[in-house]
């Protein structure tokens, strides 16, 4: 399903949170079958296991509540996440003769844009499962108010992406956003006004993906269509399997430069847009860092032409510039003065019709950077493995699919992967939540503290 939308529609309504038993044993029952033969998944394997056992069994005897703030570089992380719960900590909990009550889950916090690109069996499906949504880029108070009320009183632990949403990179996290290191303080404060004494903690999970077999050949074959779409040369060498990396970087470097070169032409002969450089002294034979230059201009010239549209200043980082732009998307396209939408007349229909078309299509500007906001021009180079090949390759396309008007959400699948994750030792809300209360200003440092802390940690994870 396309992300385009040509019609004005109702505000989006809340999925409430309705856990069903019955759903989650069924869902853990075939998810060993249905992983393997749905996804590009082969194998999952956890570390540090125990220590997410130890702290299902306190929670259970009521003496913590604790968040699973986990990695998200790619859609598969549910599956792998559902797969930890079910199968891997109770065969953990069995060998260290832990007793713990089943079934062990978590409620998810999830985008509530995820439906609408999905299908609306996906939110009813989440609902099921006890998890609860979240739109991002503004307060969203009716969401924010479950995921409290979850955090503190639900059945199970609570666990969310501290990115915000996938950035295609198992080695490179983004900057994580304040809500979850928001969230641990709200619980503390939730728990000391009911009188109750158990402590709470953030527990950090790595998830990291591999290929079973280096896809060289498939990320050859991809880059091929890429180039092909650009414009490039077709290639006529045949392609070495031995020395992959020499073959590959260079094309892979002219493939980006390519397309940055004809992105930028876009958005200057039709926005109007002067891209100025902020361009770095180097002696870089490949030109990493001058990419990194272009690719940051690009990617705020593109920014800015729906930020001119909805009116919006371009403030803070480019991931929160694209909550902002996609609220205010989502604001012109789910409009508060449809909800009766018998009393408008046929032309206020089509009107809000033309603006919701509008706001979609300039919403494209923001879903492009969205792709590249982890980017930073020298993944590859660092570490040229098959794996960050894929990645920045599946990037790259991701962008040509979007220009094409595809649907980028369906990716090519360049060969089976295994899943490593990584159980983080928990940090601690409590011991901070004293200076947290002491007042507004003390609480902003303290959450802005958290958030640094837990990104230093969840970076040590990869």
């Amino acid at each position: 399903m396309s992300l385009r939308i040509n019609q004005a529609q109702a505000p989006l309504e809340f999925i409430r949170p309705s856990f069903n038993p019955y759903v989650l044993r069924i869902t853990q029952l075939l998810l060993p079958a249905w992983i393997p033969s749905q996804t590009i998944l082969s194998q999952i394997e956890a570390e540090n296991v125990k220590t997410l056992v130890k702290l299902v069994n306190e929670f259970q005897q009521k003496k913590i509540r604790f968040l699973i703030a986990f990695r998200h570089p790619q859609v598969e992380d549910p599956f792998s996440l559902g797969y930890l719960f079910s199968h891997i900590v109770p065969k953990v909990a069995r060998k260290e003769a832990i007793k713990l009550n089943y079934p062990v889950h978590a409620h998810f916090i999830y985008d509530r844009g995820i439906p609408l690109w999905a299908g609306s069996h996906v939110g009813w499906f989440l609902s099921q499962m006890g998890a609860t949504p979240i739109q991002r880029g503004k307060a969203d108070w009716t969401g924010l108010r479950s995921a409290r009320d979850l955090f503190a009183e639900g059945q199970f632990p609570i666990a969310a992406a501290p990115e915000g949403g996938t950035n295609g990179l198992s080695e490179m996290i983004s900057p994580l956003e304040p809500g979850i290191a928001q969230l641990g303080f709200w619980c503390a404060e939730d728990l000391q006004k009911a009188g109750r004494n158990e402590l709470v903690f953030i527990l950090p999970v790595g998830i990291k993906y591999s290929y079973v077999n280096p896809p060289w050949e498939s990320i050859e074959k991809l880059l091929s269509k890429l180039e092909e779409a650009s414009g490039l040369p077709i290639n006529e060498n045949s392609f070495d399997t031995a020395l992959p990396q020499e073959m590959l970087y260079p094309r892979l470097i002219s493939l980006t430069e390519n397309l940055l070169s004809m992105m930028e032409d876009f958005y200057q002969r039709f926005y109007h847009h002067s891209l100025e450089l902020d361009t770095p002294e180097t002696d870089s034979s490949d030109g990493n860092e001058v990419i990194a230059a272009r690719l940051k201009a690009l990617l705020d010239s593109a920014l800015k032409v729906s930020e001119d549209y909805f009116d919006l200043q371009p403030k803070g980082n480019f991931n929160d510039r694209c909550r902002r732009v996609e609220q205010a998307g989502w604001n012109y396209i789910f409009r508060e003065d449809l909800k009766d939408n018998k009393s408008l007349s046929t032309i206020e229909k089509r009107l809000a019709d033309r603006v919701a078309e509008e706001a979609s299509l300039r919403m494209w500007h923001m879903r492009l950077v969205e792709s590249f906001v982890a980017v930073t021009g020298k993944y590859v180079r660092e570490k040229p493995t098959a794996e960050r090949f894929a990645e920045t390759t599946l990037i790259l396309s991701d962008m040509v699919t979007r220009i094409k008007g595809g649907n980028p959400f369906k990716r090519p699948k360049l060969g089976k992967q295994k899943a490593k994750i990584t159980i983080g030792e928990p940090l601690s809300i409590s011991d901070r939540f004293e200076d947290y209360k002491k007042n507004r200003k003390a609480a902003r440092i303290a959450v802005g503290d958290f958030t640094k802390d837990l990104q230093n940690v969840m970076e040590k994870l990869i």
